[in-house]
């Protein structure tokens, strides 16, 4: 794929003013930053301590690297090797959360508790499963009560990862994900250039150096080390480009809100290993990352096809920077979507247009793609969802009320959920659920 076109001076310096205004008021040794079009890197910049070229310095990862778990627990799904459903015990037997399931884990849903025992895994050397010593104790919410966000629940999920493919958490993820997506200076350990991890003292210009070490079993939580070109690679991996490592609708999947944190201002979710965020009107996927001496961020916004990623070597202290470089570029440089033309309809037409649920018009459309969409009319309230077309010749549900329910397509009626939707209100000659006055309209 040939380099992305870069933007233009002028969003450039727009850019280049709040990644520096950040870094300087967040007091960040060194952070580098970027905006990833089209496959890879539009724009970037490395701001303090960062030596050229600063797209090619590692910094870590934090709780991206669940992201990148997330992935390889998906590959096992879409090869049948394991359900979302399945209960932790069927594939890691002997922990607390055995009955939890694979997607509860995945979504933090599994009311794991937030940290592995013992000592703080992030500034501590790590050790095997068995060494954690999990009880009943790490067990803190019921399954699908609210939404916890848990590094022991991915640390469980590496294992899994683990076992499943007979190999370690870091060979697979690097054999199954990054090799495949060009990501060769994403690594576990620091190797290369790479940024030193450094707290600042909150009331002078002074910096302390941070540990780093091998989690261990928790690797899987928040190991990985990155650059800012391979973080832009991901990012493009997130916006859809995702080579053979997963199908896109495996990729849509995950970004579905399942878990709500309610505790953040605004609107914020989870789906199966990301983070979905409602930021001034637009919808963000991707994920947030620290760890002791590091910050990072990797966001992208879908329906404008553009993300931002952000590295920075500081334990805290930095302002949002990701999801202010989106809205930078979507201001300056919106996205110019392909031009319409015409498609094939996925049913006759005369099944589509206007049908009624009860007294209430719906439109029933044809969209790109071999979609159909249900909805009310414009200016009206109702439900609405998309439709997509089965293998077996089912239409079911993608989003919205109906997401996972059938829409059974007959000649005088439309029966979707136990409603039925006729051709004229309550159409007599319809099978309408408790039947029709026989009166009529009066």
């Amino acid at each position: 794929m040939p380099d992305p076109a870069p933007v233009a001076p002028t969003t450039a310096r727009t850019l280049l003013a709040r990644t520096a205004r950040v870094q300087r008021e967040g007091r960040a040794p060194g952070l580098v930053a970027g905006v990833v079009r089209d496959g890879g890197l539009a724009w970037s910049t490395g701001r303090g301590d960062v030596p050229e070229p600063h797209a090619d310095v590692q910094f870590r990862l934090g709780s991206i690297s669940k992201t990148i778990t997330a992935v390889a627990v998906m590959r096992l799904r879409d090869e049948g090797r394991l359900r979302l459903d399945d209960p932790l015990d069927r594939h890691l037997p002997g922990t607390p959360l055995g009955d939890r399931t694979v997607g509860q884990l995945l979504s933090h849903l599994a009311g794991a508790s937030s940290e592995s025992p013992g000592g703080w895994w992030e500034r501590v050397p790590g050790g095997t499963l068995e060494e954690l010593q999990l009880g009943p104790e790490h067990v803190v919410l019921g399954a699908a009560r609210r939404f916890h966000y848990s590094n022991l629940g991915f640390g469980l999920l590496g294992e899994l990862v683990a076992r499943q493919r007979g190999r370690s958490w870091a060979d697979v993820v690097t054999d199954e994900v990054l090799r495949p997506l060009g990501m060769t200076r994403t690594t576990p350990r620091p190797s290369g250039a790479a940024a030193r991890g450094t707290a600042v003292h909150p009331w002078a210009d002074v910096v302390l150096p941070e540990p780093e070490h091998d989690a261990g079993v928790m690797d899987a939580a928040g190991q990985l080390w990155a650059t800012l070109t391979d973080l832009g690679r991901f990012a493009a991996f997130l916006l859809g480009d995702t080579g053979d490592v997963l199908d896109p609708t495996t990729l849509a999947e995950m970004t579905v809100p399942a878990g709500v944190d309610s505790s953040v201002a605004g609107w914020s979710a989870y789906g199966l290993g990301v983070q979905v965020l409602r930021v001034d009107g637009a919808t963000l996927v991707g994920h947030g990352g620290s760890m002791p001496g590091f910050l990072a961020g990797v966001f992208v916004d879908r329906a404008e096809m553009a993300g931002a990623v952000m590295l920075a070597n500081t334990t805290s202290g930095l302002d949002p920077l990701v999801p202010g470089l989106l809205a930078d570029l979507r201001a300056a440089e919106p996205w110019v979507g392909p031009a319409w033309s015409p498609s094939p309809a996925p049913v006759p037409l005369d099944v589509l247009g206007v049908w009624f649920w009860g007294p209430a018009p719906y439109v029933l459309r044809a969209q790109a793609g071999g979609l159909l969409h249900l909805g009310p009319l414009p200016g009206r309230a109702g439900r609405a969802s998309r439709f997509l077309r089965r293998p077996d010749g089912r239409w079911v549900g993608l989003d919205g009320y109906y997401a996972g329910e059938t829409l059974r397509i007959a000649d005088d009626h439309l029966d979707l959920a136990t409603f039925v939707f006729t051709r004229q209100p309550y159409d007599p000659a319809a099978p309408v659920p408790g039947g029709v006055d026989p009166a009529g309209w009066r």
